[in-house]
């Protein structure tokens, strides 16, 4: 017993160690053992072989799948396998990559929670055909568990009063999301939606659907003993307006419960909506409703991400490579490269934001080439800060195009759906906002990228590389740079060139570079109380309780440490890495220091605090490790000069002062322990601008969001009632 219990202590203490399964550390997984993977099979890709060391070869990769673009080697050196392999790299590191397979994944989610549902009914109607041709499926409470009451409906031309008289068999479910119905069609049997009208199909295989969107029945009333949502599906907008989506009509529905105390589903989007898209004091069969419309929500945006992502890249790559290959083969050429490969592989880098090109001098033989320099502007712009802007224009225009050039009652579910996305994109996807959020990104944008250009024209004033070009060519390029500076990574004139102010402001804008997005991203999220630590239901020690220990608790804290397990390695490995996201701070103990919380701020300092001591550090270690570099040149090897590169590897950019001597960046100068300290970097900074690990649009579905997002409601409406309380006393 004693040894069983020894073997359950030394394993509660290892699992302790390790990261919790979530979508932060999920997303750490996937690029280090990509990373690992891929740099093998590049350094064995030299040629002659290992001419590329390994260090090297780990750095680039890394460079290449964190979007940085830092090179150690002059990509023009390397083989063509080689370089195809960061261009894979440079797609599959991309943040709209990963998004991608976030949104198949909860969408995947969704629909496996219906599989046995399918299955089962086509079971039963196997072994009972005498149901008839039409049979509505939907969710009723059995003995205090949810069944699945089989209702044989009528055919179209039969009277309610058959519906009446119908029996029903229940079959066990345990899904509180879906609720789905059946019918007989010959349309094609996949799970999904139909947008046919039903007088269109005849009753032949089945076709799968949430109750939500039912092809409805003309009757304005459903007939009785089925339940208003399961009769008709409605979506709501911002402006509270409730339409029905069903293929036959179109009718506001009344807002009152009926005389049987069902919903109307209008309330589900006029009363309970809250801040950042929560919905609150819902009902089992309410939720239902909302599971649908993000279920329709995240098919849409599985078919628009995807195409948003490929087509921008194909266009742009198939744009560039024409346009070198015609008008400027020359410098490509010279570095042995073909004009159309620099073309597609400069136009993937601009639009995932990496940075690196296949030519030593980067961009800056296209110092006047404004027709390569405006596209590849827009591909950055395309690919990063301007995603969440682009992504919701078009979503916007495709559901002011559906409504111009279709009639009211075409296409219904769709305009639905693009406009539940647009009132609720938190919701759904991450990198997509609010419209008044979308407008202050719209604002930081012009301003930020305003201020560099500005800079770039007037900070440079006097100096030779930029005077020697010619005046529309300094206006493009101080754009171009400008644009580029703050994630793009690209360059049209020498960094080392530019006046030290210029570098300073550089160094700054590669910091906060991610900044709106991220900040937009963390205070829109749905959980934001959770996701800042703001706990309703978690134990206040009696230590810090009674206040016998000092304000700052901290006896309370080692208990707690200690009645957890976790040994100081653990704690140290949790607290670095932060597994739950940016910002996340460890769960107040104190609730009255709630009451005055600015999320923004919070936000900001967690940020800050999660930044600045890996900055630090790095920048320590690798000035101490490149001491004898300083000391045979303090000007090149200068602390500004580490400190600009480590900023620029952390905010994945990739603009680099360089060396004197070469073309490469200038960690491409330093010793293999420094190469490898700003590959963790690279990893570090690739993962601060993602979404909390408690956002609703990187958790898969089930009951338990449904909880916290009722508590973060009683959360916020508590903070508010204190902060009023505090105010006015």
């Amino acid at each position: 017993m004693a040894h069983s219990a020894g073997n359950e202590s030394a394993s509660s203490r290892l699992r302790a160690m390790l990261p919790p399964v979530n979508f932060i550390s999920i997303h750490y997984a996937y690029f280090i053992v990509v990373c690992m993977f891929a740099s093998l099979i590049f350094w064995a890709s030299s040629n002659p072989a290992h001419s590329i060391s390994y260090p090297d070869s780990l750095f680039l990769v890394v460079s290449a799948a964190t979007e940085t673009g830092l090179n150690t080697v002059n990509l023009s050196e390397m083989t063509t396998w080689q370089q195809i392999l960061l261009f894979l790299l440079i797609i599959f590191g991309s943040a709209i990559w990963v998004s991608i397979w976030t949104v198949l994944a909860r969408k995947h989610v969704f629909e496996t929670r219906f599989k046995d549902v399918v299955r089962a009914d086509r079971l039963r109607r196997a072994n009972r055909p005498s149901l008839g041709s039409l049979s509505r499926l939907r969710f009723m409470p059995s003995q205090g568990r949810r069944s699945l009451n089989v209702i044989p409906s009528p055919a179209i031309n039969d009277t309610p009063d058959v519906v009446g008289k119908s029996t029903s068999s229940p079959v066990n479910l345990d899904d509180p999301i879906l609720n789905v119905h059946e019918h007989h069609t010959q349309c094609t049997g996949t799970t999904g939606f139909s947008d046919k009208n039903e007088s269109q199909c005849s009753p032949t295989l089945a076709h799968i659907a949430f109750a939500e969107s039912p092809h409805s029945s003309p009757e304005k009333h459903p007939p009785t003993g089925i339940s208003t949502a399961a009769q008709y599906g409605y979506l709501g907008s911002l402006n509270n307006a409730t339409r029905r989506i069903g293929s036959h009509r179109h009718e506001p529905m009344e807002p009152e419960r009926n005389e049987k105390g069902e919903f109307s589903v209008r309330s589900l989007f006029a009363r309970a909506a809250g801040r950042n898209a929560q919905f609150h004091d819902l009902s089992r069969e309410e939720r239902r409703v909302l599971g649908g419309c993000e279920y329709r929500a995240l098919r849409v945006l599985a078919v628009v991400i995807p195409l948003y992502f490929f087509l921008w890249q194909l266009i742009g790559c198939i744009a560039l490579g024409a346009w070198i290959n015609h008008h400027r083969p020359e410098p490509p050429l010279r570095n042995g490269i073909n004009p159309w490969w620099l073309g597609i592989f400069n136009g993937a880098s601009a639009f995932n934001n990496s940075g690196m090109s296949l030519l030593d001098l980067n961009m800056i033989p296209f110092q006047d080439s404004y027709y390569v320099l405006v596209t590849m502007g827009l591909l950055i712009l395309a690919g990063n800060t301007a995603f969440p802007i682009f992504l919701r224009l078009i979503l916007w225009g495709l559901l002011q195009v559906l409504a111009v050039a279709t009639g009211e009652t075409e296409f219904h579910e769709l305009k639905e759906t693009l406009q539940f996305i647009l009132d609720y994109p938190r919701r759904v996807y991450t990198n997509l906002f609010p419209q008044r959020q979308t407008w202050w990104l719209v604002f930081m944008l012009i301003l930020l990228n305003s201020v560099d250009w500005v800079a770039f024209e007037l900070l440079n004033i006097g100096n030779p590389a930029v005077e020697s070009l010619s005046k529309g060519s300094r206006v493009i390029d101080g754009l171009f740079q400008a644009v580029a500076v703050r994630s793009g990574g690209f360059y049209v004139i020498a960094i080392p060139s530019l006046y030290i102010g210029v570098q300073v402001l550089y160094t700054i804008m590669m910091y906060i570079s991610c900044f709106p997005v991220v900040i937009t991203l963390r205070h829109t999220n749905v959980y934001e109380e959770r996701s800042l630590g703001i706990y309703s239901g978690d134990p206040v020690p009696s230590d810090i309780e009674s206040g016998s220990h000092g304000p700052s608790g901290v006896t309370g804290l080692a208990r707690q440490l200690s009645h957890s397990g976790t040994s100081a390695i653990g704690r140290v490995f949790h607290h670095t890495f932060t597994w739950h996201g940016v910002g996340v701070r460890t769960p107040s103990t104190n609730p009255a220091a709630n009451s005055r919380i600015s999320f923004i701020g919070q936000q900001i300092q967690g940020q800050l605090a999660h930044d600045m001591w890996w900055l630090g550090v790095a920048v320590l270690v690798i000035v101490t490790i490149e001491t004898s570099n300083f000391l045979a040149d303090p000007v090149t090897f200068s602390v500004f000069n580490v400190i600009f590169e480590v900023v620029s590897a952390y905010g994945c950019v990739g603009i680099s002062v360089g060396l004197p001597n070469a073309n490469y960046s200038f960690s491409g100068g330093w010793h293999t322990a420094s190469k490898v300290v700003l590959c963790a970097v690279m990893l570090r900074g690739r993962h601060r601008n993602l979404p909390v690990a408690l956002d609703r649009a990187v958790r898969l579905p089930g009951d338990e969001m449904h909880d916290e997002e009722e508590e973060d409601h009683r959360l916020r409406r508590s903070v508010t009632i204190r902060g009023v309380g505090f105010n006015e006393g």
